[in-house]
């Protein structure tokens, strides 16, 4: 390739990527996935692979790989549950194998389930409903997450909403790093490990895919791909989705539309860019968490209420009955939601010895949750929050509420977040000669982000809001006309990471791997309590945390076979936006950044039949942060658990025992122990009140089952297959003091699938594929939605503590999914 060219190329590609960084301040299929790289062309791309963790490989090491790499590919690990890994830290990788097998619609916290060492559970196996995960006691806020090398947790809470990503066709493979991150990671919340995974390549040759899938609960999906093919050195895929589904219980559905794309320009060899979009638009209900009580009182299919009681002929205190228990209509409970990532990633070939890669970003996203509220009438002028002259009970007049009588009705609250996200990931990576190689480089991101909660109108007669999105049918200030909110908070958060790493194998035997990265982050912003009201507080703050982050591993390799490695690494998270928020408001400074110590020890095999590996971890965490409460000012703060102790065991193995037949079993033991006690907030002694601080010290977190089991039996013989997968899951604690626990369980899961001959030349690759989840319809709470620090009433009046309610996720009964595939070329 000409110089000139190499230049003009990356030149577009650090000019598109500044461009959106400084727009912000102006307007202020299957493929290979990590394993076949050859020596000629050593370094991974982020856009074909979520496994980057051998991007910085000397050439040794890619030799190595190779031969490894031979011996585990033919073994098909696990049909996809487990692929070679040679980082001297926990790895591990889901394949494209796996992921055609899972059930359509399947989103990435449904296919890790299998990865030691997490715990995931979903409210609706359609994949429509996000999902819930963990890793060693780590909650998903303290996880990184990347697509195509661009990160996707919310800048604020460092949240995931697994719905907006991806639709399984797309995906090309899902890396999790159990404990420490790659230390080039566009991570600041990223105190316990990272996610990441890739879409696939576009083929080289044109066609259409197509899949549609039934299932109970009325569920349906289309899915349509395009593949353009070769269009000389550029090939591309635009694909789209529609998915519904009615929730399993309770009233109402569920409905995602997606658009995904991906192209890539193919300069020469030795140089690419390609692109990618991730596009999602939801009209989603809620599933209700539920307390031990609920479900028992209730039954197992309670969800939000499904009557709506009428306004228009009650007053006093059956108005204000019927109100309250209307804000329980699961028509308010909504999950309206829209978002898009577009990302870039640019690998060129500098010189012999040098690469580089740019990947530039831009997030936008704009929704939020739904919920009930009770707003009073009144004609007075004075802008008193939740009073409004509207005829809110639809009895064709404004009646003035007062603490004996009471008029109004219920509202929608509407808790919207707006965000702008631009970024930008740099990196070089060089070689010096056969045994060492050099990785340095930095990430910029400025996002801009805007949370308020407002009030909307509802029909007194059938509960339904008048716009779910929020943006008209708006409960107004009678003074003024501004619309009536909880809160009003814009938040901006600059980050800056430079990093750099130095990978050494002196010889065949040994590998030495040591960086250092430096973080340096800035939030600032205000925040309005009841803004426009007589009431209306105002806070605002400007904070920064910086950190050097050095992380070092090394790696023995026995032989081929046999590999032994030692990691470890110091991990941070940035404050979450809401924590600076409260602190500001409550005029206290508890943002102590959270962070970790990481280390691994661990083996690996890979034999003729049998692969495995097995890792001994401990995590020391600190500083978790936690929302406290301060009765003084009747206002919620942020306070931290000191100081966690994590360490378990994380093991997988795969047996190909005949040709067809393959059995993998995976194994978590998870130790997650506070150590030190809880300052839940001041202790008021005038009025007895207040949390106070809680004896937390040596009691285990929730949400945190001590054992997880995998176990999978497959066959396929390439015409037909099918898999029989069961889990087990180990009790979990409800809260902090341990003093609520939910049982144990174990589900089965099904999959079996056809692939026919080629119909003609034109209809190719059809095939059938059926899912069954929950084989055996069992009933459990999978997972802990909510824990408070205490639980138990009775404990609390002894301690004179604070207690609130537990809440849970629940397992879906018994589901099938049928699906048909076919590609037109």
């Amino acid at each position: 390739m000409k110089r000139t060219h190499l230049s003009a190329a990356i030149a577009v590609a650090c000019y598109m990527s500044m461009g959106i960084a400084l727009a912000q301040t102006a307007n202020d299929q299957p493929q290979n996935t990590q394993s076949s790289t050859p020596a000629s062309q050593q370094r991974v791309n982020p856009s074909s692979t979520s496994n980057t963790t051998t991007s910085n490989d000397t050439r040794r090491d890619v030799q190595q790989l190779s031969t490894v790499t031979v011996q585990g590919q033919s073994l098909s690990l696990g049909g996809g549950l487990m692929s070679v890994q040679t980082a001297p830290k926990a790895v591990s990788t889901i394949t494209r194998e796996a992921i055609q097998k899972a059930s359509p619609g399947a989103n990435f916290t449904q296919l890790i389930g299998s990865i030691p060492g997490v715990n995931a559970a979903t409210d609706d196996v359609t994949g429509l409903a996000n999902g819930h995960y963990s890793m060693r006691g780590y909650d998903s806020s303290d996880i990184g997450m990347t697509v195509n090398g661009a990160p996707i947790t919310d800048t604020g809470s460092y949240s995931v909403y697994a719905t907006e990503y991806g639709d399984s066709e797309n995906l090309g493979d899902i890396t999790v790093l159990q404990g420490i991150p790659d230390i080039d990671m566009p991570d600041s919340g990223a105190s316990g490990g990272h996610i990441g995974w890739a879409t696939i390549d576009p083929p080289h040759q044109g066609g259409v895919d197509f899949t549609q899938s039934f299932g109970n609960d009325d569920y349906r999906r289309e899915f349509v791909r395009l593949n353009t093919g070769d269009l000389g050195p550029v090939r591309s895929w635009v694909s789209f989705s529609n998915n519904t589904a009615n929730m399993w219980r309770g009233a109402g559905d569920l409905r995602v539309a997606k658009v995904d794309g991906k192209s890539v320009w193919t300069i020469d060899d030795n140089n690419s860019i390609s692109a990618s979009l991730q596009y999602s638009r939801q009209s989603n209900l809620e599933y209700d968490s539920l307390s031990k009580a609920q479900a028992l009182e209730d039954g197992y299919f309670y969800n939000y209420n499904t009557t709506w009681t009428p306004l228009s002929n009650l007053s006093g205190a059956k108005l204000k009955a019927a109100a309250t228990a209307d804000e329980n209509f699961y028509a308010l409970h909504t999950n309206p939601y829209s978002s898009y990532m577009y990302s870039m990633d640019g690998e060129f070939k500098v010189s012999d010895s040098i690469h580089l890669s740019v990947i530039p970003y831009y997030w936008w996203g704009d929704g939020g949750g739904g919920g009930g509220g009770l707003a009073q009438e009144s004609d007075s002028p004075i802008n008193k929050y939740l009073y409004a002259n509207v005829d809110l009970n639809g009895n064709g007049t404004v009646t003035n509420s007062s603490s004996k009588t009471f008029s109004g009705g219920t509202v929608y609250a509407y808790s919207a977040a707006l965000t702008y996200r631009p970024g930008v990931l740099v990196k070089f990576n060089e070689d010096f000669g056969m045994n060492n190689s050099l990785e340095y480089g930095f990430w910029y991101e400025r996002s801009r982000k805007s949370q308020a909660e407002s009030y909307g109108l509802v029909d007194p007669n059938t509960g339904i809001p008048g716009d779910v999105w929020g943006n008209t049918s708006l409960l107004t200030y009678p003074t003024g006309g501004a619309v009536q909110k909880f809160y009003d908070e814009y938040t901006t958060t600059e980050l800056k990471k430079g990093f750099v790493t130095d990978n050494w194998t002196p010889n065949d035997y040994w590998t030495f791997v040591g960086g250092v990265s430096y973080l340096y982050a800035t939030r600032t912003g205000f925040s309005y309590d009841y803004p426009g009201a007589t009431t209306q507080t105002f806070a605002n703050f400007n904070n920064n945390w910086h950190k050097f982050l050095p992380m070092a591993g090394i790696k023995f390799q026995l032989d081929e076979r046999n590999q032994f490695y030692l990691g470890s690494g110091k991990t941070f998270r940035v404050p979450s936006n809401t924590a600076a928020i409260l602190d500001a408001l409550a005029g206290v400074n508890n943002g102590a950044p959270e962070m970790s110590w990481n280390t691994d020890l661990g083996w690996r095999f890979y034999g003729d039949a049998v692969s495995a590996s097995a890792d001994l971890y401990h995590s020391n965490y600190f500083n978790k942060q936690e929302v406290g409460y301060n009765p003084v000012n009747n206002a919620e703060i942020y306070t931290t658990i000191p100081h966690m102790d994590m360490q378990g065991f994380n093991g997988e193995i795969s047996w190909k025992f005949a040709q067809n037949f393959t059995v993998y079993s995976s194994y978590t033991y998870t130790q997650a122990k506070i150590r030190g006690d809880l300052d839940g907030g001041p202790y008021d002694s005038n009025n007895g009140k207040g949390p106070g601080i809680y004896p937390t010290d040596g009691k285990t977190m929730p949400d945190t089952p001590r054992n997880i089991g995998n176990l999978s039996l497959s066959y396929d013989n390439s015409r037909y297959w099918a898999s029989l997968n069961a889990r087990a899951t180990s009790s979990l604690y409800g809260d902090y003091m341990n003093t609520e626990t939910v049982g144990g369980f174990t589900t089965f899961n099904f999959s079996a699938g056809y692939r026919f001959d080629d119909w003609n030349s034109f209809l190719t690759k059809p095939y059938l594929k059926l899912n069954v989840g929950n084989l055996l319809d069992h009933h459990a709470f999978s997972y802990v939605s909510s824990a408070p620090v205490l639980s138990s009433s009775a404990v609390g009046k002894e301690l004179n503590l604070y207690n609130s309610t537990a809440y849970y996720g629940l397992l879906q009964p018994r589901s099938y999914m049928l699906t048909f595939g076919v590609s037109f070329r």
